[in-house]
């Protein structure tokens, strides 16, 4: 989740826009500056690194349940910022 979560935060604030965070009011759905999005972005990076390291040393088909994990969040954080973004 925090990986697939850090990608949109990252890039929409990397191109300057604003983008809905947790930090904004109401949060989650009010936005947030590009900056504020790119450190959100980091710190899900870290987290995500967090989690994957405390289960080292991986097993087999612990990738393949990252991937769909992130896959799966990819695909309901568009559903999500897509609503947000045309009820704005």
């Amino acid at each position: 989740m925090l990986a697939a979560n850090a990608v949109p935060h990252g890039a929409v604030g990397v191109v300057g826009r604003e983008f809905p965070s947790p930090f904004a009011s109401p949060p989650g759905r009010g936005m947030s500056p590009p900056w504020v999005n790119v450190l959100w972005s980091a710190v899900n990076i870290a987290g995500s690194r967090g989690v994957l390291d405390s289960v080292s040393p991986r097993r087999p088909g612990e990738g393949v349940a990252f991937a769909v994990g992130a896959g799966v969040m990819a695909v309901v954080l568009t559903g999500y910022f897509a609503r947000v973004l045309r009820d704005r």
